[in-house]
């Protein structure tokens, strides 16, 4: 698995079978979004140039300037663990997913209320699509015809046409939607909204909220999500909560919470087999391995500085 470090710019490789960093990558500036390719053999990471802000610092006009020649996409070859190119991505680039068959990215830039267009293995930008206030959450439909991208100030998600690359709908939310993660079958999705300590389900065939999940106390705030790989159970981290949520997809309920389990969660993964959770916990450097049976953290990996994302080789 791969853990991206916000602050020592690099990527931590974590052995799942041993819980043990057996490797780390130096990328570039700020790593945060991480994803594999469908084949499992190109590692794509987000890079800003954008230095790390408060919250609302752009609306306050004190957003400082970035270096954009940092902005981009590092390629890194998962075989000989080397960074291969950087590709253009649009100005901040926070996060991204691939269509099923890995030619084209999506990505969100959260400086300039965009999602860009990238086509692979060119890495040439081709569409530049206007969304809303701060995007950054972006998960592509199994089916691979949407992809869903939150934006966090303005309380939606956009839903956006993969052939067409237009949004096909706009759903409203909880405040400050995250992240999203769709059912295997894609006929739903589960959206996170942390200052709204909720996670809205939706319908995803239709793009409508058919379900509110409310987290009890207002100390939990939902940030990263994964869906189990047989697509009963979604796991949330509560970030500043430091718990996983476990709800169950047949019910759309909580069914069970495990706490302390680090400091603010944010990025989060499952093994292959759905025994052992990871979350990315920035504050403490470090990454905690959760026993999915037992609810209960059985390891703490040490990794870089303020791991932000995690992505899990299948």
């Amino acid at each position: 698995m791969y853990v991206s470090n916000e602050d020592s710019n690099d990527i931590s490789i974590i052995d799942s079978a041993s819980d043990i960093v057996v490797g780390t990558i130096f990328v570039g500036k700020r790593p945060r979004g991480i994803r594999l390719a469908p084949d499992g053999k190109t590692l794509y990471v987000a890079l800003s140039g954008s230095p790390k802000e408060p919250p609302n610092a752009r609306d306050a006009g004190r957003a400082a300037s970035g270096d954009r020649a940092a902005d981009g996409i590092a390629v890194v070859d998962v075989a000989t663990r080397a960074v291969t190119r950087t590709i253009p991505s649009g100005q901040d680039p926070e996060a991204f997913d691939l269509t099923p068959d890995g030619k084209v990215m999506y990505v969100s830039n959260e400086e300039t209320g965009q999602a860009t267009v990238v086509e692979l293995p060119a890495g040439r930008i081709v569409q530049t699509i206007a969304l809303d206030q701060e995007p950054e959450g972006v998960a592509m439909k199994p089916s691979g015809d949407v992809v869903y991208i939150t934006s966090e100030a303005a309380n939606e998600v956009f839903a956006v046409d993969t052939k067409s690359s237009r949004v096909r709908a706009t759903i409203q939310t909880g405040p400050r939607p995250r992240s999203v993660v769709f059912t295997p079958d894609g006929t739903r999705g589960y959206i996170t909204e942390e200052q709204g300590s909720s996670i809205t389900v939706v319908d995803a065939n239709k793009h409508k909220a058919i379900s509110h999940i409310k987290l009890e106390g207002t100390t939990h705030k939902p940030m990263g999500a994964v869906v189990a790989p047989d697509g009963k159970t979604v796991f949330v981290s509560t970030g500043r909560g430091g718990s996983v949520a476990y709800i169950d997809t047949a019910t759309n309920k909580v069914v069970r919470m495990v706490d302390r389990i680090g400091v603010r969660p944010w990025g989060i993964g499952v093994t292959q087999d759905g025994r052992k959770l990871y979350t990315a916990n920035g504050p403490s450097n470090d990454v905690s391995v959760i026993d999915v049976a037992d609810a209960r953290v059985i390891a703490r990996v040490k990794v870089g500085s303020f791991p932000w994302g995690i992505v899990v080789a299948r």
